[in-house]
């Protein structure tokens, strides 16, 4: 899924002959603290709110201090790329431009957050399963094989590995909620299930965990 998939055309585009006031009208009234400027069609930078208030509401935008200039996205990239930008740099909004530099669009933060949650498989009724395992072991293919041999599917996966010690982690979301015989199946293969997380009450079961889990998931 490419970016320019989740481009958002509600949210509005500044100028720099727009004024701080009306900069921050459309902030409020689009209850967002960062907004876009663009100049003669060219990514000109964002104005932050907290940076505008500081400015008199009649001064244009061409005299306002802009930010993250050069911190864009082209239209081409995945929306995971998207990801690592906006948390990075705590942005709300994200330039789109196409391979001529030109502005074409603009990502909000919340939109993204959103898909993830849909990609994640978030929405979907099941458990998570964190499983521990070395990293020279690792294999999804093998360890979705025991899953569907339980009749279950894997929504969706995290890996998170640790090149010191050879440790990992896998993430994994489940479309079952009952899952203590895919537990009972990962461990006789020889996997260790750090956590579970589900709503039916099964071994080592934390509820508020797991419902903090999904509530992540689901920003």
């Amino acid at each position: 899924m490419t970016i320019t998939e989740i481009i958002n055309h509600d949210l509005p585009v500044l100028k720099p002959s727009d004024s701080v006031g009306d900069a921050l009208n459309w902030m409020e009234e689009n209850r967002i603290g960062q907004l876009i400027v663009v100049d003669a069609g060219k990514y000109a930078g964002i104005v932050s709110e907290d940076i505008l208030m500081d400015y008199d509401e009649d001064m244009p935008l061409a005299d306002v201090m802009l930010q993250f200039s050069e911190i864009t996205i082209n239209d081409s990239q995945h929306i995971y790329e998207s990801l690592g930008l906006l948390s990075k740099y705590h942005l709300q909004v994200l330039a789109v431009l196409d391979e001529e530099q030109n502005f074409i669009g603009l990502v909000a933060a919340t939109d993204v957050y959103n898909k993830f949650a849909e990609l994640l498989g978030s929405q979907e009724p099941g458990a998570v399963l964190v499983v521990s395992i070395k990293n020279r072991d690792y294999s999804l293919a093998e360890i979705s094989r025991l899953i569907e041999s339980d009749n279950a599917k894997v929504l969706s996966s995290y890996f998170s590995g640790n090149t010191f010690n050879d440790s990992a982690t896998l993430t994994l979301k489940i479309n079952r909620e009952s899952i203590n015989s895919i537990i009972a199946t990962l461990e006789r293969f020889g996997y260790t299930v750090e956590a579970s997380y589900a709503h039916e009450p099964i071994d080592s079961i934390e509820q508020e965990r797991y419902d903090l889990l999904m509530k992540y998931l689901s920003i």
